[in-house]
């Protein structure tokens, strides 16, 4: 396999921001410097802007247990709340990551870095930029449907019914 030699450089780091649909088994993904409620609005622009708007969009989002470090808490701010609000075919479900649609997006990242960045040298983020949306526009360009362990219908079934519920309680 392949490995990183100790003399490898770190020309900086990015992040990408990812949505798989998992009907089409098309990813809409965009890289940027950093991980806060800025760049998951900028992100959750970009999806708007990407899908036909009669669709109502659910967002499944999962944290990993390094949540902290990551800034992961970026998608529970009162700037994102307020974005949300505003566009009201967004539905947000938060779910552990054990959960199998996060392993689909998992799956994703796992095999963007072992097929397309571990063998890598990127001199800038750039360089390295462009690789993961050559890679992202590759699988796009042949997608595969998710196959889920649960349909689609049951989880947002169990969306609609709490939501109910709550309605309901006020």
């Amino acid at each position: 396999g392949a490995t990183m030699t100790h003399d490898y450089k770190r020309h900086g780091t990015t992040t990408l921001f990812a949505a798989l649909d998992v009907k089409a088994g098309t990813v809409i993904g965009q890289c940027m410097l950093r991980h806060r409620a800025a760049e998951f609005i900028r992100f959750l622009r970009l999806i708007d802007k990407q899908t036909p708007a009669e669709l109502d969009l659910h967002l499944i989002l999962g944290a990993k247990g390094d949540a902290k470090r990551h800034n992961y808490a970026a998608h529970k701010t009162e700037a994102v709340k307020r974005w949300l609000a505003r566009h009201p075919r967004f539905h947000v479900h938060f779910t552990p990551t054990s959960a199998s649609w996060i392993n689909a997006v998992e799956g994703l990242f796992a095999t963007l870095t072992k097929r397309r960045l571990k063998r890598g040298v990127f001199r800038s983020v750039i360089e390295l930029n462009q690789a993961i949306r050559d890679y992202l526009d590759a699988h796009n360009a042949d997608p595969k449907p998710f196959r889920w362990t649960a349909p689609a219908d049951t989880i947002i079934g169990k969306h609609q019914r709490g939501k109910r519920l709550l309605e309901s309680l006020h």
